[in-house]
């Protein structure tokens, strides 16, 4: 004699957890990238009043408080700066230098770096925090 079962096992997945999951990944990796920026290199920049936005993808020029140039996060020795800002700005329509340095460093390797911008027909911006 043949006795058959009458509720058959049916496999299921719950998946009603998985909404609450994806919810908190999605927050996790929102706040996480509103607060890292991967092209800064951290700089006590001048304060303004006013701001201004770029539209384009500028190459940042950054100098640190012992006198080290960065372009891009790359660093540069100051002899070849020209050259390599050059090369940084190649194939770009309007090329765009924004500037980060200290607040405290001497005005004249200010004039210096934007000199080096103004033979080679670069825009040149001063990064400031706002007030």
């Amino acid at each position: 004699m043949k006795i058959r079962r009458k509720n058959h096992f049916q496999a299921e997945v719950s998946t009603s957890s998985l909404n609450d999951i994806m919810f908190f990944l999605l927050l996790f990796f929102l706040i996480i990238s509103t607060v890292t920026n991967p092209n800064v290199i951290k700089v006590l920049l001048p304060q303004s009043k006013a701001t201004q936005a770029l539209n384009k993808q500028p190459v940042i020029l950054t100098v640190t408080e012992s006198k080290q140039y960065y372009i891009n996060k790359r660093p540069v020795p100051s002899a070849n700066l020209e050259q390599e800002l050059a090369k940084a700005c190649e194939g770009l329509d309007e090329p765009t230098v924004v500037i980060h340095m200290p607040y405290n460093h001497e005005i004249q390797e200010l004039v210096d770096i934007m000199q080096v911008g103004t033979s080679q027909k670069i825009k040149m911006v001063l990064a400031t925090k706002k007030k």
